[in-house]
């Protein structure tokens, strides 16, 4: 939908390990932006904003794409007002994290695969969430819990960027969130090595320390997560456009479109074509690129 008299700034992240935000193909980039107006650099060769008035977003995107190629390049484009978000809701598994927590504790039970399947159909969108996670948590009845420490220690990697992001948003006035599908056991964990002001999640239910094969009803699933931003909205006074959401699968949905700016990092399909935008080459920083923040602003 044309926007006029708003000023948007396109924000592109390079993958840091191909760094090709250059010269060239910075003014390929300029040349194709109707009513272009200037350029900022975030981090010389790897992020840039480059701002624009009264044109169509979409087809601003469009024209990106057919300039850039197969550069590996992330694209975000917003108006320029409010880019700076006050909250930060986040999903943790392959999000923050690069692993499907339930896929791994499935492998203790020699599961993996199946329970694979059904994380991956789910996360597609194929499958309700609610009855599917049911499905998989059964098939771990029996599993002590002391497992967990081995899986978070061997097992789980953070996210590149993900302690930079939540850090740096903190250290500017921020409140952020992990708010999964998956497990208390976990997200407590994770959520407090990378920094999140708090976290919620499912409770798998325990007889002493080995799973019962349920998980405590209701589920936190699409429609929580979409109502956690609704809640922290307005406990802390902020408005729609304050709040920066990012996750991948078909759950994250309600809330990615609830969000001022909602990101599909490593999407599934449907899912990055819903999202406000998607990163799928650049890591986590760029969810700070695209809010303005410069390099030497980030938090290591």
């Amino acid at each position: 939908m044309n926007q006029k008299n708003t000023d948007y700034v396109v924000t592109l992240v390079s993958s840091k390990d191909a760094a090709c935000l250059e010269a060239q193909l910075l003014q390929n980039v300029q040349n194709s932006l109707a009513n272009f107006n200037s350029l900022n650099w975030l981090n010389k060769n790897i992020a840039a904003d480059l701002f624009f008035q009264n044109s169509d977003p979409a087809d601003i995107e469009k024209n990106l794409r057919i300039t850039l190629g197969n550069a590996p390049v992330d694209i975000i484009i917003q108006p320029v007002e409010h880019r700076k978000k006050k909250l930060f809701l986040a999903d943790m598994d392959s999000t923050m994290i690069g692993q499907e927590c339930i896929d791994e504790l499935a492998a203790f039970v020699g599961l993996k695969s199946e329970v694979s399947e059904i994380t991956e159909r789910a996360m597609r969108g194929e499958l309700d969430f609610e009855p599917a996670l049911r499905e998989r948590v059964s098939l771990l009845a029996g599993l002590n819990i002391r497992v967990i420490d081995d899986i978070i220690a061997n097992y789980l990697t953070l996210t590149e960027g993900g302690r930079e992001l939540v850090q740096t948003m903190r250290f500017n006035g921020s409140y952020t969130c992990l708010v999964s599908g998956g497990f208390t056991l976990f997200t407590s964990r994770v959520g407090a090595m990378i920094g999140f002001h708090e976290d919620r999640s499912n409770l798998l239910e325990l007889e002493g320390d080995i799973l019962k094969g349920t998980v405590q009803e209701p589920i936190l699933g699409k429609e929580a997560k979409f109502a956690t931003l609704v809640e922290l909205r307005s406990t802390l006074g902020l408005e729609a456009y304050d709040t920066l959401a990012v996750g991948d699968g078909a759950n994250d949905l309600a809330m990615l479109g609830a969000a001022g700016l909602g990101i599909a990092f490593r999407a599934k399909p449907a899912v990055a074509a819903a999202a406000h935008a998607r990163i799928e080459h650049s890591d986590l920083t760029a969810l700070l690129y695209a809010q303005g923040y410069h390099a030497d602003e980030i938090k290591a």
